[in-house]
């Protein structure tokens, strides 16, 4: 039988049986250097698998969460941080909206704005925003619900009915002409967004070629505080955010 050239002990090992570290460790005694290796080896591997299994672990914890905080964000986003009895004027202090004109009008502006208190302060007001301009719910169901119903929420006390969107007010201008909707309901851009991300109510549209968004809304505003709010669960759904629904509501 062949001895196995590594080993330094007499040790007969039969063909095709290979050494394993337990041997080599006791017949090369515990302070030969190629134990040291196998041990750092060992140690390594040991590491390594311990890496594989907490990064394994990591994944499907960040899987979950990831789940779960959808979750969370989807309920969220049904009632927004804005609620009833926010006062939106000192929420967004910061905030203006713009009001929907052409560019000649806007150049001779010289580009003004129009705060919020200049909007609600000592009103009542009938609110709703929407996705975009030109694109299909809004133009076809959500503007048109709050243009039949315009001479109900005069009768009801109602001082401006108002449309507003994540968009610049050239085209909120444009779109207002088209829907024959301008001399009834106040359109105002929201060219940044910074009306809808201060009150939690923007949203990501990019799967919809659309990038950064609002949700689909509505709301009784008086005095700047909100008495009456409706958030769609999602975008494309025209359930609680209509005139309509809203009319009934004050």
């Amino acid at each position: 039988m062949p001895i196995a050239p590594c080993c330094k002990c007499t040790t007969s090992i039969p063909p095709g049986v290979g050494l394993n570290q337990t041997h080599l460790q006791m017949c090369r005694g515990p302070n030969d250097p190629f134990n040291s290796v196998l041990l750092l080896k060992s140690v390594e591997g040991t590491l390594e698998r311990s890496i594989i299994m907490v990064s394994s672990m990591l994944q499907r914890s960040l899987r979950c969460s990831s789940g779960m905080k959808s979750m969370v964000l989807g309920g969220m986003r049904a009632f927004a941080s804005a609620s009833v009895g926010t006062n939106l004027v000192s929420a967004a202090p910061e905030v203006s909206l713009q009001k929907a004109r052409s560019w000649d009008e806007g150049v001779s502006s010289n580009f003004s704005t129009t705060p919020l208190k200049d909007i609600f302060k000592d009103k009542k007001v009938v609110i709703f925003g929407l996705p975009g301009a030109h694109t299909g719910v809004c133009s076809a169901q959500h503007v048109p619900s709050y243009k039949k119903n315009i001479d109900s929420f005069k009768a009801k006390g109602i001082d401006s009915v108002i449309c507003v969107a994540v968009n610049d007010p050239y085209v909120m201008n444009g779109w207002a002409e088209k829907l024959e909707a301008k001399d009834m309901i106040e359109f105002y851009g929201d060219f940044d967004g910074s009306f809808h991300k201060s009150l939690d109510l923007n949203l990501d549209l990019s799967a919809a070629l659309l990038g950064p968004r609002s949700q689909r809304w509505s709301a009784y505003v008086v005095d700047g505080t909100v008495k009456v709010l409706n958030v769609e669960k999602v975008p494309s759904e025209f359930k609680v955010s209509g005139g309509d629904v809203i009319l009934g509501q004050i």
